[in-house]
């Protein structure tokens, strides 16, 4: 049955240039968008209007399962797919989990200083997060200072999401599916190792989970029914709840132009956004035992929509430099499988993602995402940065979601992933990763 659904699969490898092409077309015919400006909406608080702390937060629990089928081929050949699994732990195929579990308070320090607000967030979850070496049940997420005296220049400063893709720099709780494409989950969530030359078995902290510590400079201006807004920040590139572990910092860049079209409001409000965002840095890691830096770049561009009734989003991006490509041979740690950090392998990713709303409360979804990965061909004198053909894999997913919202702060999201994986300079890497398993999940959400 998996095969028959893998070769169909691979049939619908036309689809995404039809279904951009659909996208395009619709987004130049139908009325706009779910397109927040997430600056603000993070990082300011209104004007004469904002408590001085506002408890607030989120709870997402779910349930996630795929066949489990084996490894057929590989070192780990017989054994669990670290790919079947489901994260963070990868020690069950099917499992319930409180994935996410946050309280925050927010609020500006008026009457004292209406110009000064805050922003603090912790994670208590179980998820990329909360685990890893140093990491707890427990985690401060977010924790920042904004001042809003300068007219076109507000300054944020600590720990706080990065200006970047839509998909990492949106409220999570209001994202529209449960998992996260293939490129935003190898080249933008990033993972922090010891070493790159196969020899660690987990990681050194929490995910980067879209965040970093620095100084932001940002504002929106309002031309005519267009919001124009523009980020620029200097960080540390080591990930949250830590210090830097190098000199060199990582510059972020991100504008975009949001047409304005009425109705909705925060998250929910109606517009077209485009954007483009650039990131760079360097990070330090031991290749052979000895301590390395490597540039790491990521830069894209898309564009969201949304008008209360129709939904789309588009967005491409690429990396250079540090991609997380997995465990050896999609082995489990646990059964000693290392894992691999690409330092100097490039990387395309791109997405479409469509919505429509049958009734007011209920929402059918569609998302097509790939990410070609290991696409440099090269040599270099160690397994950390050796290059070939043998080295690209092309992951394509299709999700078919459904979302009923009970009100506006409950949600019940369902979806259906078709996966496969391609290793087109492999035959042996591609008798491994067939063994992909397509995946079904089921979440709850409340925000209070």
């Amino acid at each position: 049955m998996k095969k028959t659904i893998m070769k169909k699969n691979r049939a619908l490898k036309q689809l995404p240039k039809l279904t951009l092409l659909a996208s395009t077309m619709l987004m130049t015919t139908v009325a706009p968008v779910e397109a927040a400006n997430w600056l603000m909406l993070q990082g300011t608080e209104k004007p004469n209007q904002a408590p001085r702390a506002k408890v607030w937060g989120f709870i997402q629990a779910e349930y996630q399962k795929t066949a489990d089928t084996k490894l057929k081929a590989g070192p780990f050949a017989g054994k669990h797919a670290a790919f079947n699994q489901i994260g963070p732990q990868l020690t069950s195929a099917e499992t319930f989990n409180v994935k996410r579990a946050r309280i925050g308070v927010r609020g500006a320090n008026f009457p004292l200083d209406k110009n000064v607000n805050y922003f603090l967030l912790a994670e208590f979850g179980n998820n990329g997060i909360t685990t890893g070496k140093g990491a707890s049940q427990g985690q401060l997420t977010d924790a920042s200072i904004t001042f809003n005296h300068i007219p076109g220049a507000r300054i944020r400063v600590g720990q706080f999401k990065t200006p970047m893709s839509e998909e990492g720099y949106q409220g999570i709780m209001v994202f529209n599916y449960l998992n996260f494409t293939s490129g935003a989950d190898r080249l933008l969530l990033e993972r922090y190792f010891d070493n790159a030359d196969y020899v660690d078995t987990g990681r050194n902290g929490p995910v980067g989970a879209f965040r970093d510590q620095g100084i932001q400079v940002f504002d929106t201006f309002l031309k005519g029914d267009w919001e124009l807004s523009y980020s620029l920040m200097v960080g540390n590139g080591n990930g949250i709840g830590r210090t830097d572990n190098n000199a060199d910092k990582d510059k972020y860049i991100y504008l975009s132009a949001e047409k304005l079209l009425g109705g909705g409001k925060g998250p929910w409000r109606h517009g077209m956004k485009f954007y483009a965002w650039k990131q760079d840095g360097k990070r330090t890691i031991k290749v052979g035992g000895t301590p390395e830096k490597f540039d790491r770049t990521r830069q894209g561009v898309g564009m969201t929509y949304f008008d209360g009734q129709y939904r789309a989003a588009a967005e491409y991006y690429t990396a250079d430099g540090m991609i997380f490509a997995g465990t050896k041979g999609a082995g489990l740690p646990a059964d000693g499988a290392q894992f691999l950090v690409q330092t100097n392998q490039a990387a395309t990713a791109y997405y479409i993602d469509l919505g429509y709303r049958v009734k007011p409360n209920i929402e059918l979804n569609y998302r097509y995402d790939t990410l070609d990965s290991g696409t440099r061909d090269g040599h270099a004198g160690n397994i950390a940065t050796r290059l070939n053909k043998a080295d690209e894999r092309i992951f394509t997913n299709h999700t078919f979601g459904l979302q009923y919202f009970a009100n506006r702060k409950t949600i019940i999201r369902a979806n259906y992933e078709v996966r496969d994986i391609q290793a087109p300079h492999n035959p042996n890497a591609q008798k491994v990763v067939d063994a992909i398993d397509n995946r079904i999940g089921l979440q709850a959400t409340v925000i209070y």
